[in-house]
């Protein structure tokens, strides 16, 4: 009988943070491609963009002006999904439950230039960014209502990204939503039966055996997780116990900025495109409690799988049953750390 191979049998992965199962069908990437592999023509958008409503002094589609921001630049979303003046309600009728919910929602502008995106930056301008997002922490979580802020980019079109001008945003609220309150519950659990740190464990562990790490600097480690579900999904994680981002001193501020850029470098250079994802950072509940079991990370969600136009679709099996990737995440992490550390355009 044949022995295990994980690079060519098919197999399930566990997410230790949510408690999910993968499938991993390595043999499947080996079956022949008909579509077509190709690059996407550059398309060199200008530093300034007057019709853009996220350029500086611009009029937004609400009506309000930007001001005439240098560095990075914080507002309140004209279009919310959250709103803080709300009357509190709902319904409790039987198996009909809803709530209302307060939040905050804002729009982080990383740059004043329209043509920029976070991997085209230098380091000390991704670190403005990062200390934006520190203190939008420490001036939202103050609010007696909020409980949890979620930081997030969406980048790229097939993303949903509405604006190419580099942006992200910051959704604030009352309850903890689905995804992180799994990852509170399975690092909670953790904590009680072993009394260590669920990601730090995990991240020594890794440490171990370095197939899966990408980068790692003084304070800051990226890996391709062992559970992921994306083609090529990658972690940061900071080596320090921290709950929360507002914990960083100057040095890992600088270290998360250093490891946000270098990551998507290669990223931009896996297929000589501007790549697509959904990112962010889950932390700690504001809710007052230290939460001793968590330990923060940034999560990056790329769709593309065999070139800048061939997509990972989440469809059949996906939906009804669960996540299915056919390269192994040991095969991604190799892919991403054999391109350049500079990136296309500027060779």
């Amino acid at each position: 009988m044949k022995e295990f191979n994980a690079n060519d049998h098919s197999h399930r992965r566990l997410n230790i943070l949510t408690g999910e199962w993968v499938q991993v069908s390595p043999h499947r990437s080996k079956r022949p491609w008909q579509g077509q592999i190709e690059k996407l023509s550059v398309d060199r958008r200008p530093a300034y963009d007057e019709k853009c409503y996220l350029c500086p002094t611009n009029e937004r589609i609400g009506g309000e002006k930007n001001l005439d921001y240098k560095e990075v630049y914080a507002f309140t979303n004209d279009f919310a999904a959250l709103q803080s003046d709300i009357p509190s309600g709902g319904e409790e009728n039987g198996l009909l439950q809803s709530k209302s919910e307060r939040g905050v929602c804002k729009v982080i502008c990383f740059s004043p230039r329209h043509d920029l995106t976070i991997p085209e930056m230098e380091t000390h301008q991704v670190k403005l960014v990062v200390d934006l997002w520190v203190d939008q922490c420490h001036e939202i979580g103050a609010l007696d209502y909020i409980n949890h802020i979620q930081i997030f980019e969406n980048k790229g079109a097939v993303m949903g990204c509405s604006n190419p001008h580099p942006h992200g945003q910051i959704w604030a609220q009352e309850s903890v939503p689905v995804e992180p309150a799994k990852k509170q519950t399975q690092q909670l659990a953790y904590h009680k039966e072993t009394g260590g740190d669920l990601l730090l464990d995990y991240l020594a562990q890794e440490q171990e055996k370095p197939e899966r790490v990408i980068f790692e600097n003084d304070h800051m480690i990226v890996l391709v997780p062992f559970w992921a579900v994306w083609p090529y999904e990658a972690m940061i994680i900071p080596k320090r116990k921290m709950a929360r981002i507002t914990e960083m001193n100057e040095e890992e501020r600088f270290a998360l900025a250093e490891a946000y850029r270098f990551l998507t470098i290669k990223y931009d250079n896996l297929f000589e495109t501007s790549f697509p994802y959904s990112a962010g950072i889950h932390q700690a509940p504001y809710d007052g409690n230290p939460h001793e079991e968590w330990q923060w990370h940034m999560t990056f969600y790329p769709p593309l799988l065999r070139s800048a136009t061939v997509k990972k679709f989440m469809v059949g099996y996906e939906m009804l049953g669960n996540p299915q990737r056919d390269i192994t995440p040991e095969f991604a992490a190799n892919q991403i750390k054999a391109q350049s550390d500079i990136h296309y355009l500027m060779k």
